[in-house]
């Protein structure tokens, strides 16, 4: 007997005919003896609507009462696959993060979990019971209800396997694993069978879909299995895992990620001396903006400029924070510009073979790509170009480093 938790997002569970087909995928895996855990996101696009009613109500909403109404649309999953799997034989319990004791703190919309006491679903799981989660969710410490920020579910899914020592969790999704890079704009990109915890929290981190950074932090830290399926379609998907065996060793690039969602700030003259940086940066981390690409430049005359990027969600209120330090530093200006887009290549292959900057730099400039911002870590390398040729840099990068030539079969193109 294995204890799996099973997550399924909001394509899987879109309608009832969808709630039905996954109930069949956890039912089987019951009767063949196995503990079950299930965590659901909401319907399809049911986040957006109440997202889009709470702007037509109050433009500026209390960040409270927002959790409080996007918390809903889990409820109303959860509830129609205990149902579902009643009407199979099956006995099912469903719960809200609260009602299993998922502690966050209280960052409303972006909140991070810090505990989960798993004894009620332990107590379930004896009962042979298959216990259903509402993903994207919890508690704080007063007992508010609070959200994890998009792709949620992903890291409430993988925290319940961490707190239960599950043997495997399962994001099901709407494709069928991880692929060399996004198959809608690279045809031929390939799906990889295998991938390192390493490399797919690069990936995630710049920009990848599958799955949500915080979840493979979560998995990494805890050493989750973690493997990504389709619900649509019959498959192993793609196992994320620890081991660098040889075969996974040769590829020299795993994949490439891409992010749209980019916005760059420089503040202009500002004094170069010890302590400038954190005054630029501590304001921003305050707002609970995440900052990704830093780059300074010093010039001759004392004063440095300070360049870095944001989400294109917090544009507006960083340049605003930007510009109140820009008056504190006398800084000369803030220059802003949000038609950003960053390009990701990832892979273990780096530690040991040289040139991929090389190779990556010439692919962009033979098609007359220019280079803003570069970043690199042991395994990644990031650029930060014009978004207009973003489709463009990743064909040309996919091509640059052969990621279509495999033994594989180019299977799994994105389900519908």
């Amino acid at each position: 007997m294995s204890l799996f938790v099973e997550k399924y997002g909001g394509t899987s569970v879109a309608d009832a005919e969808r709630i039905n087909a996954v109930a069949d995928n956890v039912a089987k895996s019951h009767q063949q003896g196995h503990q079950m855990v299930v965590v659901l996101s909401a319907m399809s696009g049911e986040t957006n609507r109440l997202l889009a009613l709470a702007d037509q109500i109050h433009p500026d909403a209390d960040a409270r009462e927002v959790d409080m109404l996007v918390s809903t649309g889990e409820q109303v999953t959860i509830a129609l696959l205990a149902m579902a799997l009643h009407h199979r034989g099956i006995d099912a319990r469903s719960y809200t993060g609260g009602q299993v004791n998922i502690l966050t703190d209280n960052v409303y919309g972006k909140a991070r979990i810090v505990d989960i006491d798993a004894q009620r679903i332990r107590t379930d799981l004896e009962q042979n019971r298959v216990v259903v989660v509402a993903g994207f969710q919890g508690v704080d410490n007063e007992g508010n209800i609070t959200t994890l920020g998009r792709g949620g579910s992903d890291t409430t899914a993988v925290a319940l396997a961490a707190a239960l020592s599950a043997d495997e969790c399962k994001i099901y999704t709407d494709v069928d694993g991880v692929y060399t890079c996004d198959p809608r704009i690279e045809p031929n990109a390939r799906r990889l069978d295998k991938i390192t915890f390493e490399e797919m929290l690069e990936l995630a981190s710049s920009g990848a879909k599958v799955l949500q950074t915080r979840s493979v932090e979560f998995a990494g830290k805890y050493r989750v299995p973690l493997r990504v399926l389709s619900s649509f379609a019959p498959d192993q998907g793609t196992l994320i895992t620890f081991e660098e065996n040889s075969s996974m060793e040769q590829p020299l690039i795993s994949g490439i990620a891409y992010s749209k969602d980019e916005a760059k700030l420089t503040i202009v003259g500002v004094p170069d001396e010890p302590g400038v940086a954190s005054k630029i940066l501590e304001p921003i981390s305050a707002a609970h903006i995440n900052i990704d690409m830093i780059v300074q430049n010093v010039g001759d005359d004392g004063t440095t400029d300070f360049t870095f990027t944001v989400p294109r969600a917090d544009f507006e209120t960083s340049r605003n924070i930007l510009e109140s330090i820009a008056k504190s530093l006398l800084a000369k200006e803030v220059r802003a510009d949000i038609n950003m887009a960053k390009v990701s290549v990832v892979g273990v292959g780096m530690r040991s073979h040289a040139g991929v900057a090389t190779t990556m730099f010439k692919a962009l400039a033979q098609e007359g790509i220019n280079i803003i911002l570069i970043s690199t870590s042991e395994i990644k390398i990031s650029v930060v170009i014009d978004d207009k040729y973003l489709e463009l840099a990743i064909r040309s990068l996919h091509k640059a480093f052969q990621l279509d030539e495999s033994g594989n079969d180019i299977t799994g193109k994105k389900q519908q």
